[in-house]
């Protein structure tokens, strides 16, 4: 799947929920986790990360919204249950994104709002567990961008093969390729040069 994710929380203040959160990320093959604001401990999320998925997973916390950074070329998309909102099944997920949930029992501030390039919902009567709405998010991001077979037209219909991949002819990738040489090797004196360089120090 070409692309990359993050996924993050703002003011979020129960350690286990963003251990819940980062589990399915990376699970699910995040790129990189993030808190904003958020009191959050490791020690705290390994009760529920039983993956400990800052040890596999980049993770960045940052103090408030000024402070937050993203790769450049990274879309900030936000999951709240606004009016203005796109339902998550009618949504286009961008290739380089960064998600962002807000704290239990509130909604994400008006600022990190106005940070996001979308906003968007999932389609429920009320608001559901941080951890719980960021594992739907990205299965609905795999289910999209990646490649799976089509889902047969009735239950328990026959799944489609996926086709095989073809490769292309190779390619010059830029003009410096045509440059490109194996690295030296070192012959006796340049050895024996480097043997006496090392003594010396």
């Amino acid at each position: 799947m070409r692309g990359y994710f993050g996924i993050g929380a703002e003011r979020i203040h129960k350690s286990m929920n963003v251990g819940s959160l980062f589990r399915s990320a990376h699970a699910f093959g995040a790129d990189f986790m993030f808190t904003v604001d958020a009191a959050y401990t490791r020690r705290g999320g390994k009760r529920s990360d039983t993956s400990d998925a800052p040890a596999h997973v980049p993770f960045y916390s940052f103090p408030d919204i000024g402070s937050m950074i993203l790769p450049e070329g990274c879309e900030l998309i936000g999951i709240e249950l606004l009016d203005e909102a796109i339902d998550l099944p009618s949504f286009r997920h961008p290739r380089q994104a960064a998600y962002i949930l807000g704290p239990e029992r509130g909604s994400l501030s008006p600022e990190m709002v106005e940070k996001c390039a979308y906003t968007i919902k999932i389609p429920t009567k009320f608001c559901i567990n941080v951890g719980l709405a960021g594992a739907i998010v990205m299965y609905d991001r795999v289910k999209s961008l990646g490649k799976f077979a089509r889902r047969p037209v009735t239950s328990g219909g026959e799944i489609e093969a996926l086709p095989e991949h073809a490769y292309g002819g190779p390619t010059l990738r830029t003009q410096m390729d045509k440059f490109r040489t194996p690295p030296p090797i070192l012959d006796e004196d340049d050895l024996r040069a480097l043997e006496n360089n090392l003594e010396e120090e």
